[in-house]
C-alpha cells in the first residue's frame, strides 16, 4: 500500500496559512556534508560579489551596470551605448546557459549560487540562529509576549540586519553608478550627492524588507526563474528528489522500531520523522515530489542522511536524482532537448566572441552634412562632413587627427587639425574632404578614413564622397 500523498498539497504553499495570512518559517539549523560545501561556495561568491565593483582593470571597473547612462563594464571590458548589441547577446548567452543548466540540473542555481539565497541562508539566518536560537527557540520567541528578553533580542537582530542591508545597498549602488561615484558621495556627504543618497536609502529599505519579512517569498512570488523552472524541468532533469520507491515500498512509511527487521516487513525506509520538513527553509515536504518552492538547497539530503546513518539504513533516500532514475532505474542521458540548448548556446557564444574581437576601443562616425552638395575649389571637389568620436578607454588621446586611406586627397578639420579626446570622452565637429576631380571615377565615391593618435591607427570608417556627373 503506497503512502504517497495526493496532489492537494499543490493548492497551498508553506508560507501562507489557511486564512491566507503570512506564515513565518522557522527551519532547523542545517548541518552535514552538503551544508559545509555550500558554506564554502557561498562565502567565496560573497567575496567575489562584494569585491567586483571595487576592482579596476586597465582603469575600468571590473563589473558595472549603469543603466541610467547605458554604460556597462563586464570583466573589465567597457560597453557603451554603441556596444549595446554586445550586451544584449551576452544577456542572451546568460539566459540560455541558465535554461540549459536548469534542464540538466534543475534548480541547483537557486540553492547554491543565487545571491538572495546566499544572503538569506548564509548571513541573515546564521545571525538569527546566533541571537534567537534554533528552530524550537525561534518558534517560542515568536509566540512569546513582548517582554524585556524579546525586545532586547529583536532590537539587536533588527539593528544588525539594518547595518548589513545598508552595506549590501552600498555594494549594489557601486554596481549601478560606479565605485568612484560611491566614494565621491562618501567624501562630499549626502547633501551634495542627494540623489545617490536617496537611492542608497531606498535600496537599504528594500533589502531590509526582503531579509527581515519577505524572505523566501521572493523565490516563490517575485523571482521569474521559479516560474521558468516549471516549464523547463522534465522527468530526466536532476533534482533534489525523494526516492519514493525505496521510501514507501509495499507498506508505506512507518515509525522506526529498533526491534523489527524493516527489510522483512515491507515497510518503506522513510520513518516519517519529518526532519526533512523541519530543516527546509521553504517549508515544504520534499516527499511530495518536485515543487515550485524547492530551491535544491540540499538541507533535506544532509538531514535524511544523518537519520539513515543513525538507524543503520543506507543513505541516499533523498538525493540528487531524476524522476526516471528513481522510478525506472534509468541512468542519466544527455537528451536531444539538452543537445539543442547546447547548440544554441555554442552559436551565441561564437557570435559573441567574434563580435568582441571585432570591437574597437575608439568608435568613429563620419557622415555627410545633410542637404549640402559638393563644392568646386579650383581643380578640387570639396564635401563637408560631421564627425563623432567616442573614446571607450580610460586613456587620454592627445594627438587625434584624420587621414584618407587608399585615396589621394586632403582632410581639413574645422578648428584644430590635431585635437585631444579625454578618457571615456566624446569629440564632435565638422571637417572638409577635398579630392582632385580627375581622381573621381563616378559621382559617388566610397572613401575610407583613418582616425589616428599620432602614428597609431585607432579606427577606420568609410563614407560617400559626391562629385559631378561628367569627368575630364
Amino acid at each position: 500500500m503506497s503512502n504517497l500523498p495526493d496532489e492537494a498539497f499543490r493548492d497551498t504553499i508553506g508560507t501562507i496559512d489557511e486564512g491566507g495570512n503570512r506564515k513565518f518559517i522557522f527551519p532547523k539549523k542545517p548541518s552535514g556534508k552538503f551544508y559545509e560545501y555550500r558554506k564554502i561556495v557561498s562565502y567565496v561568491l560573497l567575496a567575489i560579489l562584494v569585491a567586483n565593483p571595487f576592482i579596476k582593470v586597465n582603469g575600468n571597473q571590473f563589473m558595472m551596470f549603469n543603466v541610467l547612462e547605458r554604460r556597462f563594464n563586464i570583466f573589465g571590458f567597457p560597453f557603451w551605448p554603441q556596444d549595446f548589441y554586445l550586451f544584449v547577446i551576452s544577456m542572451l548567452v546568460g539566459v540560455v546557459f541558465v535554461i540549459l543548466f536548469t534542464v540538466v540540473f534543475g534548480r541547483i542555481f537557486c540553492g547554491w549560487i543565487c545571491p538572495q539565497t546566499i544572503f538569506l541562508e548564509m548571513v541573515f539566518r546564521r545571525i538569527e540562529y546566533w541571537i534567537d536560537g534554533d528552530r524550537g527557540a525561534q518558534s517560542r520567541l515568536a509566540r512569546q509576549e513582548w517582554n524585556s528578553e524579546k525586545i532586547r533580542k529583536r532590537l539587536i537582530k533588527w539593528t544588525i540586519f539594518f547595518l548589513i542591508s545598508f552595506g549590501i545597498a552600498n555594494v549594489f549602488l557601486a554596481y549601478l553608478v560606479g565605485s568612484d561615484t560611491l566614494f565621491l558621495m562618501i567624501e562630499e556627504g549626502p547633501i551634495k550627492q542627494s540623489s545617490n543618497f536617496i537611492a542608497l536609502l531606498i535600496f537599504t529599505s528594500v533589502f531590509y524588507f526582503v531579509f527581515v519579512w519577505f524572505r523566501e517569498q521572493v523565490c516563490i512570488i517575485a523571482c521569474p526563474y521559479g516560474r521558468l523552472q516549471g516549464v523547463l524541468l522534465d522527468n530526466k532533469s536532476i533534482n533534489v528528489a525523494y526516492d519514493f520507491v525505496r521510501g514507501e515500498k509495499e507498506e508505506g512509511r512507518a515509525k522506526f522500531n529498533k526491534k523489527e527487521d524493516r527489510a522483512t516487513t515491507g515497510k518503506g525506509d522513510c520513518i516519517d520523522c519529518h526532519q526533512c520538513v523541519h530543516v527546509c527553509p521553504m517549508g515544504i515536504d520534499i516527499r511530495n515530489g518536485t515543487q515550485l518552492e524547492c530551491t535544491n538547497c540540499t538541507a533535506c539530503i544532509d538531514e535524511c542522511d544523518a537519520i539513515m546513518e543513525t538507524i543503520g539504513l543506507p543513505k541516499g533516500l533523498i538525493r540528487y536524482a531524476s524522476e526516471d532514475e528513481i522510478a525506472k532505474k534509468e541512468p542519466f542521458r544527455f537528451t536531444a532537448r539538452m543537445k539543442g540548448y547546447t547548440a544554441v548556446l555554442f552559436i551565441l557564444l561564437s557570435v559573441f566572441v567574434g563580435m568582441l574581437f571585432l570591437r574597437t576601443n575608439v568608435e568613429a562616425i563620419i557622415l555627410r552634412l545633410p542637404g549640402q552638395l559638393f563644392q568646386h575649389k579650383g581643380e578640387k571637389i570639396s564635401n563637408v562632413y560631421t564627425y563623432k568620436i567616442v573614446n571607450k578607454t580610460m586613456n587620454d588621446y592627445n594627438d587625434i587627427h584624420f587621414e584618407l586611406i587608399d585615396q589621394k586627397g586632403e582632410i581639413k578639420n574645422v578648428g584644430k587639425e590635431h585635437f585631444k579626446i579625454q578618457k571615456e570622452g566624446i569629440s564632435q565637429g565638422t571637417l572638409f574632404i577635398e579630392i582632385d576631380e580627375v581622381l573621381l571615377e563616378s559621382d559617388k565615391t566610397k572613401v575610407k578614413i583613418g582616425v589616428y593618435n599620432g602614428k597609431d591607427l585607432l579606427e577606420t570608417t568609410s563614407t560617400n564622397f559626391l562629385g559631378p556627373r561628367s569627368f575630364n
